[in-house]
């Protein structure tokens, strides 16, 4: 496995319960800013045997990547729930579950 490609992986497994990070955050924490899409492809070829909290990663928008209403997308959004992450019409509010939302909280304050 290359080095990136495991780099990728380790920011992924590394985002905690009832948190979430979109694709290019995850590129960004592994050190391949703006490589967002390698990101999906990487989890979509995620190693036999590799459990990762897939489920964790989002749109930028905070969106399901899924096809709404597909088996995957259901799964998402209900294993998602069960960490407590808010989930409506499949999007969850970055401002409350992003992995920075704490971060971005103490330095600016609660969003408008």
């Amino acid at each position: 496995m290359q080095e990136s490609h495991a780099r990728v992986y380790a920011a992924i497994a590394a985002i905690p319960r009832g948190r979430v990070a979109s694709y290019g955050a995850i590129a960004a924490r592994a050190g391949l800013p703006g490589r967002a899409r390698l990101v999906g492809k990487l989890l979509g070829e995620t190693p036999e045997g590799m459990e990762l909290p897939w489920y964790r990663v989002l749109r930028a928008s905070g969106h399901v990547a899924l096809p709404p209403g597909s088996r995957g997308f259901r799964e998402q959004c209900r294993l998602l729930r069960a960490e407590g992450v808010e989930v409506i019409n499949g999007r969850v509010p970055l401002s409350r579950f992003g992995l920075d939302a704490d971060l971005d909280r103490a330095l600016w304050g609660m969003p408008v």
